[in-house]
């Protein structure tokens, strides 16, 4: 290093960098451009390890990964104009979905932010309906405060996404200023004490009480809490998609399984038979109340970090406000409950039953091209406590929401709340870096594949050992299936065929295909056995798939 770099003095981007390693930033995601250059420049000489990708979508879709997947900020970073217009649908993604992310966009300078000039565009304003916080940085000194800011935001309360704008002069203009370290202590407590002895005498004297988790109720710590609520108390539970992970293994038999879309699956029967509704790190996002509660006049707890938003049919009688974590177990002391409902014990096995009839009759599953539940099944086998599953959107999706069971936190991740194609794959990127000692594995549909499949290339310079399944139709089926039911024909549905195999060797990945139901279980195998990404094609028969959209007995497939 010249004595010229050692004596300069800092500047705007120099600060910026210096945060995200005071914040415990090990990855940013992203395409440089001119208007955030000076950023890249200052991560050269930082700790963190910049992963340069083919769309800013997808590195803020890897940002959004790494935020579920650790509970801290993931960050992306962009250009200006196309660059940060690009990370809007990572970032409302994260938003919906809860995963805290820090999308970091160039900008012209300040004197030019009026002007008709090259990539000028009011990016604050543009992220502003998709994030928690979106700002702009406004004078050099003032770096370090709102990028500490929009990572408090980002991981706070249910967290989502922050954006700061960055205009290049202030990058490049020197700072006396200096980083701001985060507490070392801080976050809510456990909820209001007289809350939590009025919602333990609604527990303590509900008939039949039924736990809703959402999306928080699967952070680890609060998953642990959770799961000595329910098996002290006797209650039955059920979960969104998002919720996945969040029930232990020994308290499956008291566990509904996951409800979401729509009120056709068995364990709506629980919610409908509940007269007390305890929801638990819930979000309306991820299973509209309208579905589940309309017309109901029954009590509901909320418990979760943020007030509830009100809603015609989801009003809480009493909110339980504070860290999740800290208190159920204030909760769980006060309540007076031993036996558990008949009537839900009787749904419960009904459901038990069915959920063994269902696994046996997917197991028998033998056709080509090879139906889902099939599938499922030897996904089943597969889902250890050393694998982690990323899911993207489609039909395929619901199969595996509605019968896939895991019981680690955040071991499988799926999308709800914006149900945006393409996530799949970068999650997967994200789980190689987090936890690179697992196996990974990602699905999604052949047409969500392609909304993503770029940053296989950046898979590959990663050396990241993922696998990913394509199951093939040929079509958006699930928009598709939808729209069948309504207009009695399906439109613009309709795609192309490509190869899988050959698509992944072109990106210097190894490619396989399943051509029968018997062969899941071994090409899995040497997918997993072999070194860097591999993509795994499937001919899937959605013939069924008319079934995920009625309300039906599961027994009947074919």
């Amino acid at each position: 290093m010249s004595k010229k770099s050692e004596t300069r003095a800092l500047c705007g981007a120099d600060l910026v960098v210096k945060t995200l390693e005071a914040r415990g930033v090990d990855y940013v995601f992203g395409i440089p451009g001119a208007k955030i250059d000076a950023v890249f420049n200052a991560l050269v000489d930082s700790s963190i390890k910049t992963v340069v990708c083919r769309h800013e979508q997808n590195a803020a879709f890897i940002a959004g990964g790494i935020g579920r997947l650790t509970g801290k900020a993931g960050v992306a970073i962009a250009t200006s104009g196309p660059g940060v217009s690009n990370l809007v649908t990572g970032l409302a993604t994260a938003t919906s979905e809860g995963d805290p992310v820090v999308a970091l966009g160039g900008a012209v300078a300040t004197s030019e932010t009026l002007k008709q000039i090259h990539q000028t565009m009011d990016s604050v304003l543009l992220c502003k309906p998709v994030t928690k916080f979106s700002a702009a940085v406004g004078a050099s000194e003032s770096v370090a405060e709102v990028v500490s800011n929009a990572f408090r935001v980002a991981e706070s309360g249910r967290p989502g996404a922050a954006f700061v704008s960055l205009p290049k002069n202030i990058m490049s203009a020197a700072t006396t200023a200096d980083v701001l370290p985060p507490p070392s202590f801080s976050g809510p407590g456990p909820a209001d004490r007289e809350a939590l002895k009025e919602a333990s005498r609604l527990v303590s004297a509900a008939a039949t009480p039924v736990v809703l988790l959402g999306l928080l109720a699967s952070k680890p710590a609060n998953a642990a809490a959770l799961r000595e609520f329910i098996s002290r108390n006797n209650l039955p539970v059920v979960g969104t998609f998002q919720a996945a992970g969040a029930v232990a293994a020994h308290l499956l038999d008291s566990f509904g399984g996951r409800v979401g879309q729509l009120s056709n699956q068995p364990a709506d029967r629980l919610l409908d038979a509940a007269d007390l509704v305890i929801t638990i790190g819930y979000d309306p996002v991820e299973y509209d109340p309208s579905i589940w509660n309309n017309g109901r006049d029954r009590p509901i707890i909320h418990i979760d970090v943020l007030a509830a938003d009100l809603d015609n049919c989801y009003c809480p009688t009493v909110e339980l406000t504070g860290d999740i974590a800290q208190t159920l177990p204030e909760l769980t002391a006060l309540i007076e409950r031993v036996e558990p409902s008949p009537v839900s014990a009787r749904i419960l096995h009904d459901i038990v039953e069915q959920r063994k009839l269902v696994s046996a009759s997917a197991g028998r599953l033998a056709g080509v091209p090879v139906h889902p539940l099939r599938i499922v099944v030897e996904l089943q086998k597969i889902l250890t406590d050393d694998v982690t599953m990323c899911l993207d959107m489609g039909s395929f999706h619901l199969w595996l929401a509605r019968h896939l069971y895991s019981f680690r936190a955040r071991q499988v991740l799926i999308s709800n709340g914006q149900q945006t194609l393409g996530v799949a794959l970068p999650w997967a990127i994200a789980a190689t870096l987090v936890r690179p000692h697992e196996k990974v594995i990602s699905i999604s549909g052949d047409g969500g594949f392609l909304f993503s499949a770029m940053e296989l290339e950046t898979a590959v310079r990663l050396k990241s050992n993922l696998v990913h399944m394509v199951w093939i139709d040929g079509t958006y089926d699930m928009v598709g299936v939808q729209e069948e039911a309504k207009y009695g024909r399906k439109a613009g549905v309709e795609l192309g065929p490509y190869d899988t195999v050959k698509y992944a060797e072109a990106f210097g990945a190894t490619g396989l295909m399943i051509r029968t139901a018997d062969e899941i279980a071994p090409v899995l195998k040497r997918a997993f056995d072999t070194p860097g990404p591999v993509i795994v094609g499937i001919q899937v028969d959605y013939s069924d798939n008319h079934k995920l959209f009625e309300m039906v007995d599961e027994n009947s497939i074919h």
